[in-house]
């Protein structure tokens, strides 16, 4: 979106400031069962995944930083999703650029940039309140007191005053009556709290013997109904999806508690079930890619194709683990989670240091990441699992990132021509390539194995005007 001198670049703008390479081994063997087979990225299991492809609807901005302002183009993205469906975006990740095609994944807050940011509500109230969601240009021309609106110029004016709470950038919209709605909306924007997903499943993984109804596992969606597909895997056969009173379920709502009904003579091994459903996904919902392309937040969407899957481990004896892992910006890593549902400790090494989840227990252990830090992680283990979490650890904004005493980073400064034109509604010829991820997935290991290759992670200390304050 946003490419010059001074920036924090991606890809071939990106110079390589650290590697980070650890690893998760067990400490001994796994005597049953581990998650069932996945290839997933590392946040809330569910929701919807799409494709961007660029800016469809935009205006200019100018960024002034010091003495060097910078001309760029702000508006709206659209995404096409899976299985059906489109989503309008704005970019809470001014800074970085957007990688045509790249894949998003629907992400909590907590694993974006948005995660500690205090005026996060105020962005979701922006969202509700201006285009596209009002599309009546007319009345919000009078509320901002901007004479005359283009859908350009309330598309830039939108992302302008995003931008001012997303990236705290001084950033002004180019066109007069654009800048006038910015104002508006960056001073009577108020605190919302984070909508919920569209669909997701909790816990992601569950464990436990044959023999028994495991879980629950509990449906989170806006959706009036879902629906619920047989077990998959090689161990599927004879393991069914029932309610609590051992129903079998096709269908589900929110808040209905599905379970694995496993065979008592089933052999140590594993299975997965996926939910689906049709819906509109909620104004205000983050959207990241595994990929180095900047983070995006919904502004509206059609009727969209939206899904979630849970796995289910089980063994008659020894440790059990279920296990999953998600995004955790406010300790800077990746959180892996293991519920140990067995009659044995389960035991690994993290970096180093050993971490035992006893019988019964569950426990939680953050592998850091450097800012900006590609992952790929690979989970390995016995019966054909193997369960492999990317992506990139983009927790902060330039602002929020530069200079940090605790980086541990080299500051750098990367020279790159601009991508940015100035234009009306259309297809984006502005948008930068970041590259491929340079994770590259180690198996090791006895039972279990998880190595997270490190990608190249910049952090660059500038000068940065702040946005005027709310009644200035």
């Amino acid at each position: 979106m946003f490419s010059r001198a001074g920036r924090r670049g991606r890809g071939g703008a990106r110079l390589a400031a650290a590697a980070l390479v650890s690893g998760l081994a067990v400490a001994g063997t796994i005597s049953g069962a581990t998650a069932a087979a996945a290839d997933d990225g590392a946040g809330e299991p569910g929701g919807a995944s799409a494709t961007i492809g660029g800016l469809e609807t935009y205006g200019a901005a100018v960024i002034h930083d010091g003495e060097r302002d910078e001309q760029v183009s702000a508006g709206l993205f659209r995404m096409t999703v899976d299985g059906g469906g489109t989503l309008q975006t704005y970019c809470i990740d001014i800074h970085n650029p957007t990688q045509t095609d790249a894949r998003y994944q629907e992400t909590p807050w907590s694993g974006t940039s948005l995660s500690g940011n205090a005026d996060a509500g105020r962005i979701r109230w922006i969202l509700q309140n201006s285009y596209p969601q009002v599309n009546d240009l007319a009345a919000l021309a009078r509320k901002a007191g901007a004479g005359r609106l283009t859908e350009q110029d309330a598309a830039a004016g939108t992302q302008v005053a995003i931008w001012r709470y997303s990236d705290k950038a001084a950033v002004e919209a180019v066109s007069p009556a654009a800048e006038k709605l910015a104002d508006y909306l960056q001073k009577s924007a108020g605190a919302l709290t984070e909508p919920g997903a569209s669909l997701t499943l909790t816990p992601g993984a569950v464990a436990g013997r044959p023999g028994e109804r495991l879980g629950p596992v509990t449906v989170h969606t806006n959706a009036d109904a879902v629906s619920v597909a047989p077990p998959a895997g090689a161990a599927a056969d004879g393991v069914r999806v029932v309610d609590k009173a051992g129903k079998p379920v096709t269908t589900a709502a929110d808040g209905s508690r599905l379970y694995f009904d496993v065979p008592e003579d089933a052999a140590a091994d594993s299975a997965a079930l996926t939910v689906q459903a049709s819906t509109t996904v909620p104004v205000g919902r983050a959207f990241t890619s595994e990929t180095r392309s900047q983070t995006q937040i919904l502004a509206g969407s059609s009727e969209s194709t939206v899904a979630a899957s849970a796995t289910v481990n089980w063994a008659d004896r020894g440790p059990v683990p279920a296990l999953s892992a998600r995004k955790n910006c406010a300790k800077g890593g990746v959180d892996i989670t293991a519920v140990n549902k067995g009659d044995k400790p389960f035991t690994f090494t993290l970096m180093g240091a050993a971490y035992t989840t006893p019988a019964g227990a569950s426990r939680t252990v953050t592998i850091p990441l450097q800012e900006d830090q590609a992952y790929d992680f690979t989970i390995k283990g016995p019966h054909g699992f193997e369960k492999r979490l990317r992506g990139v650890l983009d927790c902060r904004t330039v602002a929020a990132a530069a200079g940090s005493a605790d980086s541990g980073l080299t500051t750098q400064a990367t020279i790159q021509p601009s991508p940015a034109s100035v234009g009306g509604s259309g297809a984006a010829t502005d948008l930068a390539a970041t590259g491929s991820s340079n994770a590259t997935p180690v198996i090791a290991g006895l039972a279990i194995a998880l190595v997270v290759v490190g990608g190249a992670a910049l952090v660059l200390v500038r000068k940065r005007k702040t946005p005027p304050s709310e009644g200035e």
